[in-house]
């Protein structure tokens, strides 16, 4: 029934993703022709790997509403190696590339095969952003020339950025009408991309921008052919240039040079961006899925490399799953693959029906969308956004773009790495922490009480957050998740990005998901990616921002109207009295929220002495009372308290309350005492609540549960067991 149900469902929205499918191959079209060129390879190569990707990877993947094509990350390395490879012969450079195209899918197939889907958490958010910034800064760099009509612009990077003003003044002053036309079409394409996003004519924006360019330019041609006396100003060079035949142009790979060090170097650097840029728009689209479903990675990389592997034997581009045109598709009601596969069929229906028209679009009208593309991946908010998670993140953001820029795309991310760890290693003063704990288990998961706990110990950082995430992952999402730091040193950016992300699904689904044991952490700023560098007994407010525990805390404390101060200074001098006490010494007292009787906090303490000893972090609650009650102790009973019996200790029975005397261990020297004080309504109370351990002194009562910080939900529980129990006692 459900899979007839399932199918039911699928034919119901055929419509709106057969529409969606289409709109995305509006983008898709231009974009294709555009990334192909700007990566020196016949435009065709683009369009091609969209509608492979498309027709492959939604019959196989595992993913539900992404778009796969060629990608903006992989223009810069492609036309890298059709430059290297080639020796200057372009044609057969993009022979040579197309094997390794072949290959680098190949690669992928095992990645997937070998459940490497996890390989993009390797790498550090600030050294992926930079290097992102170092693709959108090449694309910027080439293509800005293309759109004002020199085609002929050469030299690296940084050389065609210092050639941009010479450009500039060399278009203003050019004697040829076709380049100064081709690159007046450029400029007001690269206005209708700028602009497009303010129009709110909901007419105008039913075609994206790419297509408006793609039609006005189309439009502009067929004025001149047909309306005007003059001739259609701009020449054939700087027009599309597509084979007559298209069904019988199909380039073949040239496996020449698989052996040689360009060849396998082009390999890696493919191989890797294409990984890269897959994996991270799958987990952005993740969160835009209306049905809040997760993507099969592993499968995923799978269809993308066998994807891949065809395309490249076709002549075609790497394909890649791509951000833009997969959140078009969700905006549009793309609800399944279906969605992706409509659009490589309009793809190839634009492609058979309309080839002469598209031979009409001037090349600097597509460059002028990758123009747009680029700055859009370098753009100073990209910038300021590292810079507000912290100064060392945009360190890490400028070296790895620097070194992409100045040498190539592999040096770049290596050096990312890298500097991310020196950084690290510099803020922690402890190489050691990381070199002695890389490679050990140090995350333990357990469930209690219905809930998920996850133990996280050392440090937790780009370099081990796979073993975090494999338990996490085992975690159904409609569950409550709670992380616990406490036992570890530093978490960097990386790893709260994540864990952010794992909130926002886990919220989305019903579930709950919360981190705690980072109170007494120290960040640069109040942002919540910013990374945690714990220290103790040197915390000072002043220096120190709220963690999302602790805000959740301070609205507690003002909808239950007490007061809260994160960073107290209260010794608690009444502790030391309670048999919990005796053995344990108090090191610190934090997140004090309580009331006139009630004071709930979170205790640092140390048992134990020379290696054996070990800091301890637990909440618990502690109640003033005026009256005067009997020492005593009351927990759950368990074979702990059976074996306590058994060796002498007594358990009190109360009588007529067999059920209470048969789930509580209730101990103390004054029996009377303290049957006397456990009233009907107090054991009625303890009956009716969740158990906690319970001790009374001539000091009030301190109550705990389970040696650990509560969650925020726990805490809140905690709280109002407090209030009651205290409302009765008085």
């Amino acid at each position: 029934m459900k899979k007839q149900s399932t199918f039911k469902t699928f034919l119901s929205e055929i419509p709106q993703n057969l529409f969606s499918g289409f709109v995305v191959s509006l983008i898709a079209l231009p974009l294709g022709l555009g990334l192909a060129l700007a990566s020196g390879a016949p435009p065709i190569s683009g369009v091609i790997a969209a509608i492979v990707g498309g027709i492959v990877v939604s019959l196989i993947g595992g993913s539900n509403v992404t778009i796969t094509g060629p990608g903006n990350g992989l223009v810069v390395v492609i036309l890298a190696a059709i430059t290297t490879l080639g020796n200057g012969d372009m044609q057969q450079g993009f022979l040579y590339t197309l094997a390794a195209i072949v290959i680098s899918g190949v690669l992928m197939i095992m990645l997937g095969f070998l459940r490497m889907g996890s390989l993009g958490d390797f790498f550090p958010s600030s050294a992926i952003q930079g290097m992102l910034a170092a693709i959108g800064i090449g694309i910027f760099a080439k293509q800005f020339h293309v759109m004002l009509g020199n085609t002929e612009a050469k030299g690296s990077i940084i050389q065609l950025l210092i050639q941009v003003p010479e450009g500039i003044i060399s278009f203003m002053k050019a004697d040829n009408s076709s380049t100064f036309y081709a690159g007046l079409v450029g400029i007001f394409s690269l206005l209708i991309m700028i602009f497009y996003p303010k129009i709110r004519n909901r007419y105008l924006k039913l075609i994206p921008a790419p297509m408006w360019i793609v039609l006005l330019s189309v439009g502009m041609y067929f004025y001149f052919d047909k309306f005007s006396a003059l001739n259609y100003p701009i020449e054939k060079n700087l027009l599309i240039n597509l084979p007559d035949d298209i069904l019988s142009n199909f380039a073949f790979p040239d496996f020449g040079k698989i052996y040689k060090i360009d060849f396998i170097s082009a390999v890696i650097s493919i191989t890797l961006i294409a990984s890269i840029e897959s994996l991270l728009s799958i987990k952005a689209v993740d969160k835009l899925d209306a049905l809040k479903r997760r993507s099969n990675i592993n499968k995923d990389i799978k269809a993308l490399g066998i994807a891949t592997v065809i395309s490249g034997f076709l002549g075609g581009l790497n394909v890649v799953t791509v951000i833009a045109r997969s959140s078009v598709n969700v905006n549009n009601k793309g609800s399944n693959r279906s969605s992706n596969f409509f659009h490589a069929c309009f793809l190839v229906l634009f492609i058979l029906l309309f080839a002469a028209e598209l031979r009409k679009i001037p090349l600097p009208a597509l460059a002028a969308i990758l123009v747009f593309t680029g700055y859009k991946l370098a753009s100073p908010q990209n910038i300021k956004k590292v810079f507000d998670v912290g100064k060392e993140q945009l360190l890490i953001f400028l070296i790895t773009l620097i070194i992409t820029i100045s040498t190539n795309l592999i040096t770049g991310i290596l050096s990312g790495i890298f500097a991310t760890f020196i950084i690290h290693s510099i803020i922690t003063k402890n190489v050691r922490l990381f070199l002695k704990n890389a490679l050990k288990p140090n995350v333990l998961m357990f469930k209690q009480d219905d809930k998920y706990y996850v133990s996280v110990k050392n440090f937790s950082s780009f370099l081990n957050y796979t073993k975090l995430k494999d338990k996490i992952n085992q975690i159904p999402e409609t569950e409550e998740a709670i992380i616990d730091f406490t036992l570890c040193d530093f978490v960097d950016v990386s790893v709260m990005e994540n864990l952010s992300n794992y909130a926002e699904s886990f919220t989305r689904k019903g579930g709950h998901f919360e981190v705690i044991g980072l109170d007494e952490a120290k960040s640069e700023n109040n942002h919540p990616f910013a990374l945690r560098k714990i220290i103790p007994k040197q915390m000072q407010s002043s220096n120190y921002f709220l963690t999302r525990r602790q805000k959740s805390i301070e609205n507690i404390s003002k909808e239950i109207q007490w007061k809260y101060d994160a960073f107290s200074d209260v010794e608690m001098k009444e502790l030391p009295s309670f048999g919990y006490f005796k053995t344990r010494r108090i090191e610190k007292i934090s997140n004090v929220l309580s009331n006139d009787s009630c004071t709930l906090f979170d205790a640092h303490f140390s048992e134990g002495e020379l290696i054996a000893k070990q800091l301890i972090k637990i909440t618990m609650l502690h109640i003033h009372t005026d009256k005067d009650i009997p020492d005593f102790t009351l927990d759950k009973e368990g074979f702990f308290e059976h074996f306590l019996h058994f060796v002498g200790y007594k358990d009190i029975d109360i009588d007529n309350h067999a059920d209470f005397s048969k789930r509580f261990y209730l101990s103390g020297k004054n029996e009377e005492e303290i049957r006397t004080f456990f009233t009907n309504e107090l054991i009625l109370f303890f009956e009716s609540n969740r158990q906690y351990h319970i001790e009374a002194s001539e000091n009030g009562l301190l109550i705990i549960g389970n040696e650990r910080l509560k969650s925020v939900k726990e805490i809140k529980a905690l709280a109002y067991f407090g209030m009651g129990l205290q409302k009765i006692i008085q």
